[in-house]
């Protein structure tokens, strides 16, 4: 692979800056470079902007309103994003169900759904895990059972990230309760305004409300809402697995948040020297950086496969954990960094109420509950013990 950037992608990298040196809002940028706390309005303002410029789905066919860009087009435009400081385009929407209603919905739902996921119409939130059905997915038990042209949906899902703001939630759900657990699962779309949906906060260990259960009593969900055929829901779900773990490395971050670890690093002593002078210190920052750029390369690669329409495959579990291992580590050299600056709590300032933390360390200030936050990474989207099994099969062959 030539990683040298061609004339041509060096072109529109540039046109890439001078549209969002000219689109992103000043105030929404400084949120996310300043690790703010980000609202359903800032979220879906971002996503309204990049929709009408056509480039909210920068990895979808030409045909359903995607941008036709090649693999290296996409992460230049990432990698800029992150630069820029953007907030994220939510993946539950545009990279997650979107790619399994192109892959195996009808045409009927592609018609509707795709040109809403592409303008932000909907909010999407995702209905996988379970209390007892976490990265053992397939242990699910929300049950949905045929009456008619209806399914009466009953359970409960659990860790639903935003689902407080979502309009659809796409779920798995058992279907035939005496198949093997895998083969009994079936892919619905439901509205969240449906009655008998309640939905219940988990607040965080850092008072944030990020995430949700969802509890479903005798929801009645029309059948046109299925995706594919019945009980072939875990296909479905690997497909969309592998779209997920590809995005969770977030390389563009990784690169942009390496650079503010510096930083902070030069600016805060250790026996009156900057942190990164320090021999122990500076080793764990030229390691992380060495992960980052092997990181970037294996990225590349899956998304030039993907490219070629073979679909994420088991290498997408090789970006899940490295991805995940290299956004704790910067979580964790970012503390150390700052030592005991970081421990103040200010709900106000990441909340944005504060333009100044009351502690005095603006950078400090959200690094404690930024790293608690990160504590998640390795264990959503199939934790990171369970990847190392899919690797160990379907790439070692052991």
């Amino acid at each position: 692979m030539d990683l040298n950037y061609s004339a041509e992608d060096i072109a529109f990298r540039d046109q890439v800056r001078a549209y969002l040196d000219a689109n992103l809002p000043k105030d929404l940028q400084q949120k996310v470079l300043n690790h703010k706390r980000l609202s359903k309005e800032d979220f879906v303002r971002w996503h309204k902007i990049v929709a009408k410029q056509g480039w909210v789905g920068t990895g979808w066919p030409v045909e359903y309103g995607g941008t036709g860009w090649n693999a290296v087009q996409r992460h230049i435009w990432e990698e800029e994003c992150a630069r820029a400081g953007t907030p994220p385009i939510l993946p539950f929407g545009v990279n997650m169900v979107a790619p399994v209603i192109m892959a195996f919905g009808n045409e009927a739902q592609k018609k509707y759904y795709l040109p809403r996921i592409l303008n932000c119409d909907d909010w999407w939130c995702q209905g996988y895990s379970e209390p007892g059905a976490g990265s053992d997915l397939a242990s699910l038990k929300t049950r949905a059972e045929r009456q008619g042209d209806h399914y009466i949906v009953n359970g409960q899902k659990t860790w639903t990230t935003l689902g407080q703001h979502a309009d659809m939630i796409f779920c798995l759900v058992r279907t035939d309760t005496g198949a093997r657990k895998q083969e009994g699962i079936s892919f619905l779309l439901i509205d969240m305004k449906t009655p008998g949906i309640t939905v219940r906060p988990i607040i965080m260990l850092d008072e944030d409300h990020e995430v949700n259960e969802v509890f479903f009593d005798n929801v009645k969900v029309p059948v046109e809402n299925l995706i594919g055929e019945e009980n072939k829901g875990w296909t479905y779900a690997k497909y969309l697995l592998g779209h997920e773990r590809t995005n969770i490395a977030a390389v563009g971050r990784a690169k942009r948040e390496l650079q503010f670890l510096k930083r902070i690093a030069t600016e805060h002593l250790k026996n009156g020297k900057p942190m990164l002078e320090d021999p122990v210190f500076a080793a764990k920052v030229a390691m992380l950086e060495i992960e980052i750029m092997a990181l970037e390369v294996t990225v590349l690669k899956v998304i030039s496969e993907d490219s070629k329409r073979r679909g994420p495959g088991p290498e997408a579990s090789m970006l899940k954990v490295k991805g995940t291992e290299v956004q704790q580590m910067l979580t964790e050299l970012m503390v150390e960094a700052v030592g005991p600056y970081s421990l103040p709590f200010d709900r106000h300032y990441l909340e944005g109420q504060e333009a100044h933390s009351v502690f005095g360390d603006d950078d400090a200030a959200p690094l404690a509950s930024y790293y608690f936050n990160f504590r998640k990474t390795s264990i959503y989207g199939g934790s990171n013990e369970i990847q190392k099994n899919i690797i160990t099969q379907m790439i070692l062959g052991l």
